[in-house]
């Protein structure tokens, strides 16, 4: 795959990531970079196996759990630094 490809469909992935993400707490509207999502419960237990799913089908990744931490999911900005970069 070229790198054109690859960053459109990252870029596409990561778009879907943040639709997502602006689903599980509509009553926040439009979510900033820095918006913490673990504090604000966007992001919660039972929500993040679902969600780790979903990062790696639309980052095109395999994610393993030893491998990351916490920080790596508190903000959207966070998320795309660690799994669409």
């Amino acid at each position: 795959m070229s790198t054109t490809s690859s960053n459109s469909a990252n870029s596409g992935g990561f778009a879907f990531i943040v639709d997502y993400l602006r689903t599980r707490k509509p009553e926040y509207g439009e979510l900033a970079p820095d918006f913490d999502l673990i504090e604000s419960r966007v992001l919660d237990s039972l929500g993040f196996v679902e969600f780790l799913y979903l990062l790696e089908e639309h980052s095109g990744r395999e994610i393993s759990i030893d491998s990351v931490s916490r920080e790596d999911f508190r903000t959207i900005e966070r998320i795309k630094e660690r799994f669409f970069q």
